[in-house]
């Protein structure tokens, strides 16, 4: 009994929680589907079914050369060909279409001959083996049960940022495999150079090093210094190049991932959520699923209904209203829109000026008193930390004014709040840049990047276990006194939740170079995250009364993801140029791979020299200006191919659509 209740939960899975994102099926799939899923193509199926079987009955009397017609799907076109290798059990009819199905298989098996109808068993064999597989790995992924009772009881939402999350965990450990093939193992395995200190806990070191980064763990392979070149000192396979080319696989590979997230879940949400809408009378009549047996999944299923229709309901009521609105009332709203956007800009301004003042503030090098000195010191991070709290809040009150859709509204916070968070920390990484000239002065920025990950993740624990629970607490000991009714119910506040990691997930890119460990640290971070949101919003939060589209705010989460990581490549391009130019002063002393006056451009151009003469040629060509003109014309051409194809898809949809008209 416990195996089928089992069975009957994972019914419950959708795509979005077995992937990270919305849905793995592509465009074209919708394109060619989609149609075969209208009402009145589903109203008209029966006829065409009672057609098929007496076309395949004509085949099975008239001979093999019919049957093979049918076979080669010569009568049947579109989704029939498919459908005829689909599985009974999953084809959407009736029990008696499912017997004509199955009838009509027979007959075409009858009337082909032995081998076509082993290839055929075989591979509807296969085809179901790797779907009971995937069902099974699907299984297998972490905090599914977790996902489907936040879903269940927050909506889609909620659950689209712990699938985010989720997702930021797997490019982490994608990230620690290359960090430990490229710069790790090498280092391990040759070793580093005869100058290198060894690797002890000294009498000077203290447990707040692994809090400050200091001491035991600047030495440690956490930070850049520690990857000295060794006994690999071949002329293209040494550690400098190693590093380098480990460094910048991570970010390829995050920009390849990244932009493909971005790309499909744009086109699954502009094929579906805004070209076609699902009917609610199928919600109602057809969105149950009658093999549950266990109380609690049925409960979790009422819960996917109740809030699928609630967002329903809110999206057609906000488009209704704003349908009947005057030219009165749209100039008015948009004069208040502007001046919301307006007081927006200001606080943006002002809130940079702030930063921008401690930032200066804190290089001040006069004797002070020793907690003056030290809270001087971390004036910048405390500005950047109460800016980053205080005017998320204020810009989700601004929003509620613009009278936007709840979908809307959320996204405009997330784009305020993203910009505020990327443009605070891009200040703050540009003046340690520009001071950091002292001895390893990587090290000195990996520390920095390390304690921003630390500073973040107990600022998170904090906030859950001695905010957040606290304030459930009161509001469950105490309902009607005057604080509880000052601060109400606690919701899950996805901008803000989402900020945090997109924060991270930047910080993790910029310092991944200066700290190579950190994603591995970052691992660990994001899976203590997840615990600790998890137990935020079941325990100590309630569900929205207004819900709002997963799919549109998944793209828009990897749209921010997007910006950081440009940000981080900016960040790291910076630096490595303005490596070069302190080199050239004399300015910079040893440290890490790139150490006795070595750097990535004199590294690389070592290697590119002891090619053979036509290598030489073509990489430098790929690297010269004469090569970038080919280049932005293939792109225009790539471009401009996919605009065409766009352009088609949608005159396809538009042609559908009249069908579906003239069918009416």
């Amino acid at each position: 009994m416990e195996e089928h209740n089992n069975v009957n939960f994972m019914r419950l899975l959708s795509d979005e929680s077995n992937r990270s994102t919305v849905s793995s099926d592509s465009c074209e799939y919708y394109q060619t589907e989609i149609f075969d899923q209208l009402p009145s193509i589903q109203a008209i199926r029966p006829e065409q079914d009672r057609q098929c079987c007496w076309e395949a009955s004509e085949a099975y009397q008239g001979g093999p050369e019919m049957g093979e017609r049918i076979s080669h799907g010569q009568l049947s076109r579109g989704p029939k060909v498919k459908a005829s290798t689909q599985p009974l059990k999953n084809m959407v009819m009736c029990i008696q279409g499912k017997r004509d199905a199955r009838d009509r298989r027979k007959m075409q098996i009858s009337s082909i001959g032995f081998w076509e109808s082993w290839r055929r068993s075989q591979s509807i064999n296969w085809k179901r083996g790797w779907a009971q597989m995937g069902g099974t790995l699907s299984g297998l992924l972490p905090w599914q049960r977790s996902l489907h009772t936040i879903e269940g009881r927050f909506g889609v939402g909620v659950k689209a940022y712990f699938v985010f999350l989720r997702y930021l965990v797997y490019m982490n450990i994608l990230h620690c495999a290359l960090i430990c093939g490229f710069i790790l193992g090498p280092t391990t395995f040759y070793g580093r150079s005869n100058s290198s200190e060894p690797l002890k806990f000294g009498g000077s070191d203290s447990f707040l090093d692994f809090f400050l980064g200091t001491g035991y763990l600047d030495r440690s392979p956490v930070f850049f210094g520690f990857y000295t070149r060794g006994s690999l000192d071949l002329p293209c396979l040494n550690t400098p190049l190693l590093y380098l080319a480990g460094i910048l696989t991570i970010f390829f590979l995050s920009l390849i991932l990244v932009v493909r997230r971005t790309t499909v879940g744009y086109k699954h949400t502009w094929m579906l959520g805004k070209r076609y809408s699902m009917n609610v009378s199928y919600k109602i009549f057809c969105g149950w699923d009658f093999t549950i047996q266990d109380p609690a999944a049925a409960t979790l299923k009422h819960s996917f209904i109740r809030n699928d229709l609630k967002l329903f309901l809110e999206e057609q009521s906000f488009s209704l209203r704003d349908a009947q609105r005057t030219l009165g009332q749209r100039v008015r709203l948009f004069l208040l829109r502007s001046v919301l956007n307006l007081l927006v800009l200001s606080l943006l301004v002002g809130a940079f000026a702030l930063i921008y003042i401690s930032t200066k503030k804190s290089d001040d090098k006069s004797k002070h008193y020793w907690l003056v000195s030290l809270v001087l010191e971390y004036l910048p991070p405390i500005t950047i930390t109460l800016v980053n709290l205080v005017l998320p809040h204020i810009f989700r009150k601004i929003s509620s004014f613009e009278d936007y859709s709840f979908t809307m509204q959320v996204n405009a916070t997330l784009v305020r709040s993203i910009f505020l968070k990327l443009a605070s920390l891009g200040i703050y990484l540009f003046f340690s840049l520009k001071t950091g000239h002292q001895q390893c002065g990587e090290n000195m920025f990996g520390r920095e990047m390390y304690k921003l990950c630390i500073f973040n993740f107990l600022a998170n624990f904090c906030s859950a276990f001695l905010l957040n629970y606290p304030r459930k607490l009161l509001q469950e000991w105490y309902p009607s006194s005057l604080l509880s009714r000052l601060l109400g119910k606690q919701r899950f506040l996805i901008p803000f939740y989402v900020l945090d990691l997109v924060y991270s997930q930047t910080v993790f890119w910029v310092g991944v170079y200066y700290c190579p460990l950190l994603p591995l640290i970052g691992t660990v971070i994001l899976m203590g995250t997840f615990y600790i949101q998890k137990f935020t919003v079941l325990w100590c939060c309630v569900a929205e009364q207004r819900m709002f589209r997963g799919s549109s705010s998944s793209v828009l989460f990897h749209f921010m993801l997007l910006l950081g990581l440009i940000m981080a490549a900016t960040t790291l391009g910076f630096n490595l140029y303005h490596q070069k130019d302190t080199n050239d002063q004399n300015m910079r002393l040893p440290c890490g791979p790139f150490g006795n006056g070595k750097t990535m451009f004199n590294v690389t151009e070592t290697c590119v020299n002891s090619l053979p003469s036509l290598a030489q040629t073509t990489l430098r060509y790929l690297a010269s200006e004469a090569f970038a003109l080919p280049l932005i014309l293939a792109e225009i051409i790539i471009l401009t191919s996919y605009v065409s194809r766009g352009r088609a898809n949608q005159k396809a949809i538009e042609r559908l659509k009249d069908m579906l008209v003239m069918l009416r």
